[in-house]
């Protein structure tokens, strides 16, 4: 499990997420409704899909070819407050050619209950050519280890 800074005991509403984060809502993340800005669900998406591209080795560092996001979506489930603490979970849940699915939860500890479910498909991306372009062996590999998931074989 991935934990910002430390390691965290995963909520068991997460134990099907292969990488797990730890966020403190912050009183300036609401609104003037007094609840969480509906951005703020994205960033958080976010911050647990870097921690996944961290796990897996693919952030573009080792060569010309990274990720980048295609689509992202949420469907809120309940409202968040300050103050609470989040566990946010990514998951990879479908492996293409040139992409990958991922499945975002964000669990409230202070409420005990899902708050947020998402996705998104994350491309590779050859920066300098500007086009898509296949996933990496080893991108697909680290997948592979860390999901169970079968991957394509485009040798």
């Amino acid at each position: 499990m991935v934990s910002v800074g430390r390691e965290i005991e995963k909520h068991p509403l997460l134990a099907e997420f292969s990488v797990v984060i730890e966020v403190q809502v912050a009183w300036g993340e609401m609104d003037s409704f007094a609840h969480v800005n509906n951005v703020v669900y994205f960033r958080w998406f976010e911050s647990a899909r870097i921690a996944y591209l961290d796990a897996i080795g693919f952030r573009g560092d080792e060569d010309d070819v990274g990720p980048i996001l295609a689509s992202t979506h949420c469907r809120f489930r309940r409202a968040l407050h300050y103050p609470d603490t989040i566990q946010v979970g990514a998951r990879t849940t479908e492996v293409a050619v040139d992409r990958f699915t991922m499945e975002y939860r964000i669990v409230s500890l202070d409420e005990d209950a899902v708050a947020a479910d998402g996705g998104g498909v994350v491309v590779a991306y050859d920066y300098p050519a500007a086009t898509k372009s296949r996933l990496p062996l080893r991108v697909r590999e680290r997948i592979r280890e860390l999901e169970g998931l079968d991957t394509p074989d485009i040798g």
